[in-house]
C-alpha cells in the first residue's frame, strides 16, 4: 500500500474514516478489587499505589478476579519483548499505533508512560505517531512497519503489497516480531476494552517523569 493512499488513522485515502469511539459509561463495567486474596497481588498494588497513588485497572479490575496464572501469563508475555531483535524504537511505536487503532486507553498511556522513562526523547515521536506518513520523524522502514501493524490490525489482512514493502526493509526473523508485537498487543487492548479499563493517567501520577517534563 502506498503512503500516498494510506491515512495515519488507518483510513484509504478517498474513503470514510472510521469513526471516533462512542464516548464511554463513566468507569469501567466491573468495580475495582480493594483488597487482592493473592498475596502476590498485594505487593503488586503496594507498590503501585506508592508509586502512583493507585492501583492500575487491568490489575485491580481483572487480574484480582482470576486465577493468578492469567497474571503469569501477563508477565510472561511481556518479557517476551526482551527477546525480539527488531529495534526497540521500533517496538514501542508498533504498540502505540495497534493500541490506538483498537482504542485501549490503558495502553496508549501504559506504553507512552514507558517509552518516556526510557526517554524523554520519545515524546516527539509519539506526538507525531497520527502524522507518521508525513513526519520526518520517522524512517521508511518506521513507515513500512506502521503501514503493515495498521492494515493487519484495522482490517485483519494484509495486501501483498503492503508485507513487500515490509520485507525490504526487515529480516525474515524482524518480520514474525512484528507480527507477534501487533497479535501480542491485541491480547493487552481487547482485554481492557472489553472490561471498558480506560486510562490511568500513569504519565501524570509518575513523579519522577513529571520532574523530567519540567526539567
Amino acid at each position: 500500500m502506498m503512503e500516498s493512499t494510506l491515512r495515519p488513522n488507518g483510513a484509504l485515502a478517498g474513503s470514510t474514516a472510521p469513526t471516533s469511539p462512542a464516548a464511554e459509561p463513566p468507569g469501567p463495567f466491573l468495580p475495582p478489587v480493594e483488597r487482592p486474596k493473592n498475596p502476590v497481588l498485594k505487593l503488586a498494588y503496594w507498590f503501585m499505589r506508592k508509586q502512583f497513588g493507585k492501583v492500575a485497572g487491568p490489575l485491580s479490575i481483572f487480574s484480582a478476579r482470576m486465577p493468578f496464572a492469567f497474571t503469569t501469563f501477563y508477565m510472561k508475555v511481556a518479557r517476551l519483548d526482551k527477546k525480539l531483535v527488531v529495534a526497540h524504537d521500533t517496538a514501542l511505536i508498533v504498540r502505540e499505533q495497534v493500541a490506538t487503532i483498537n482504542g485501549c486507553l490503558f495502553c496508549m498511556d501504559a506504553s507512552r508512560w514507558a517509552a518516556l522513562r526510557e526517554s524523554m526523547s520519545n515524546q516527539a515521536k509519539f506526538d507525531a505517531l497520527s502524522e507518521y506518513a508525513s513526519s520526518d520523524l520517522f524512517s521508511a522502514a518506521e513507515r513500512a512497519a506502521l503501514d503493515y501493524a495498521t492494515e493487519l490490525t484495522r482490517d485483519k489482512h494484509v495486501k501483498p503489497e503492503t508485507f513487500a514493502r515490509l520485507a525490504s526493509f526487515y529480516s525474515e526473523r524482524e518480520i514474525c516480531d512484528i507480527v507477534w508485537l501487533v497479535a501480542s498487543e491485541h491480547l493487552y487492548n481487547i482485554n481492557n476494552v472489553g472490561l471498558n479499563i480506560g486510562s490511568d493517567g500513569m504519565c501524570e501520577l509518575d513523579p519522577k517523569l513529571r520532574a523530567r517534563q519540567q526539567a
